[in-house]
């Protein structure tokens, strides 16, 4: 399995379907339940999932630096559900798009752009990350196929790990030791700064 061309974008199909599944478990008061992003409710985590689905589909689409389309939408407050299934919506079909892997994506919260292959790559760990994070939230185990996750063990061996790169306003906490042994989802996590064994699935 690679990273690369068509591989990514089912690879991503694959993680954001599952966020999606994640999420429509989420009753109405399970919007206000902590989660593994500090200072985060289910609720804020899904507003800036939705938001980064429209802006990555407007990078795809050769708009990512409007501003506009990368901001949570108001609709998060009262329905969140229903507002991040319209943005996987609109994400999938974006990234369906004959060649998009080959575009350039400009994504301004990185500071520059990348190429398709690569601002996909990134989507997909994200969402990957994201997708556990509801999980445990909702005290639910996390359903992605072994090549998914080994896939994103593989990514996320390639972030860099300057703590000048990690920690309060960069994408991803400083990395965490990873046991030797551990799966490729345990790896993936502790890579990018999460710790499985503070948040074990409840049900």
């Amino acid at each position: 399995m690679t990273t690369s061309g068509a591989d990514i974008v089912e690879l991503d199909r694959i993680a954001v379907q599952e966020s999606l599944r994640v999420l429509a478990i989420a009753q109405p008061a399970d919007w206000d339940r902590d989660t593994p992003c500090a200072g985060w409710t289910l609720r804020q985590l899904a507003a800036h999932m939705t938001a980064q689905h429209h802006g990555f589909a407007a990078a795809a689409r050769g708009a990512g630096r409007v501003a506009a389309h990368w901001r949570e939408p108001a609709a998060y407050r009262s329905d969140p559900g229903q507002a991040y299934r319209s943005a996987v919506q609109t994400v999938l079909a974006a990234f369906a798009e004959p060649g998009v892997t080959e575009r350039e994506f400009d994504l301004p919260e990185l500071g520059s752009s990348f190429p398709g292959r690569v601002a996909v790559g990134f989507h997909f760990i994200d969402y990957v990350v994201h997708a556990w994070d509801a999980a445990v939230s909702l005290g639910i185990g996390l359903e992605l196929p072994g090549s998914a996750l080994e896939a994103a063990a593989a990514v996320a061996r390639r972030v860099p790990a300057d703590p000048a790169g990690r920690g309060p306003g960069f994408a991803f906490a400083p990395a965490l030791e990873v046991p030797s042994g551990s799966d490729p989802l345990t790896e993936a996590l502790r890579l990018l700064g999460r710790d499985p064994d503070a948040w074990p699935s409840a049900r």
